[in-house]
């Protein structure tokens, strides 16, 4: 499997992940044109990889197929990893899923993340006909096919028990000129997998760790849910023999930074007609919609009235100047403890201005000195080891 991430010098990477959400009287040629900007202008700061998601039928959540999307990028940047985020596999065949990334991480030599999950929007799963199957169960069997197909060779016998997905190619394949041959990834033996936690004691961490994929925690998670996502992710790896590495776990946040706290304020909670109230009015929405409102929550028994717009931006939108929102994520590590990557959540452009200097001071000052802190807590443990 791909080794673990950590860098030469051991700090804490910065990743970039949109969903991305725009207000539905936008036109989807500009808003197109916006996410690509942004995933251009992270790739000049230096950010170590950016997520898009994709779902099949939101006119707010509007990119439809991340492959499509994140491949207008391959050009245009230099540097940047560009991550799915998620292909949904309950949704695509898992051949079709092999197939399509392994030709995208050739496209983009090498750099390339392939982030899955199950596809969590009931809308999409109605409108395919399976919205009373178990979709997570799909995911399992799809994530055991994909790596069928990446680890052994054609002519294929993928047939275990309880995975619905039966593949052959031993009546139609001609090995000796690569018919019925699956494509296998650039990177060796795959690109790094990445799956998306969104829930408490999520069950997902710990197949996660079973499986070597690596957990991207959710930025529409309380704080304090964190911990377990990590527990659970190491609980898998040790079921199977495996460790786990720290410096595989991305932690999404909801960020903003400003040059002084009363703007960082005023544009990220404030004004109505923030960015980031629109992004929670909306994500509130659809997770009551599918009665999962835990992740908000400080505790299980806590009534869904209480999880109101204001309850949640009050806690998930980390805002303010550089030094306030170094102090943040200092405070965050110290909740969580270590973890490889910093993954910051894009957001509409409301103001451009405003959100292209956010993304600026993450990457230019913030990182730099959270990194600084860290290393200074480090040196003297490492001293006295």
């Amino acid at each position: 499997m791909f080794e673990n991430l950590k860098t030469r010098d051991g700090n804490m990477r910065l990743g970039f992940f949109t969903m991305p959400m725009h207000p539905p009287h936008r036109n989807w040629v500009e808003t197109l044109k916006e996410d690509r900007q942004s995933f251009i202008l992270a790739d000049k700061l230096g950010f170590y990889d950016a997520f898009c998601g994709e779902h099949v039928a939101d006119v707010i959540e509007n990119v439809t197929n991340s492959f499509q999307f994140l491949a207008t990028l391959i050009p245009e940047t230099k540097q940047i990893k560009l991550a799915t985020g998620t292909a949904n596999l309950s949704q695509t065949h898992p051949v079709l899923i092999a197939a399509h990334a392994a030709m995208f991480d050739h496209l983009a030599e090498g750099r390339f993340v392939l982030g899955v999950s199950a596809g969590a929007l009931p809308a999409d799963a109605e409108l395919l006909g399976h919205l009373g199957e178990d979709r997570t169960r799909i995911f399992h069997e799809a994530v055991d096919a994909i790596f069928a197909l990446w680890t052994t060779d054609a002519p294929y016998n993928f047939d275990r028990p309880n995975n619905r997905f039966k593949i052959s190619s031993a009546k139609m394949g001609r090995r000796e000129f690569g018919l019925g041959t699956v494509a296998k990834p650039y990177q060796k033996p795959y690109p790094e997998i990445v799956g998306t936690v969104v829930a408490p004691n999520s069950s997902s961490a710990t197949f996660f760790g079973q499986k070597g994929i690596h957990p991207l925690s959710a930025n529409f998670l309380m704080p304090k849910w964190l911990k377990s996502h990590w527990d659970a992710y190491q609980e898998g790896a040790s079921s199977v023999g495996a460790s786990a590495s720290s410096d595989d776990w991305r932690i999404a946040r909801t960020v903003f930074v400003a040059d002084d706290d009363k703007t960082a304020a005023r544009y990220a909670v404030e004004n109505p007609n923030s960015p980031y109230r629109f992004y929670y009015f909306n994500l509130l929405r659809k997770f009551r919609v599918a009665k999962r409102l835990a992740g908000f929550k400080q505790h299980p028994e806590q009534p869904d009235a209480e999880i109101t717009d204001d309850y949640v931006v009050d806690r998930l939108v980390m805002h303010g100047s550089v030094n306030n929102i170094v102090d943040q994520i200092l405070a965050l590590h110290e909740q969580t403890g270590p973890f490889g990557e910093l993954v910051y959540a894009g957001m509409d452009w409301v103001d451009p201005a405003l959100t292209k200097r956010s993304m600026e001071l993450m990457a230019t000052e913030v990182m730099p000195r959270v990194n600084a802190a860290l290393g200074s807590a480090r040196a003297p443990l490492q001293a006295a080891q």
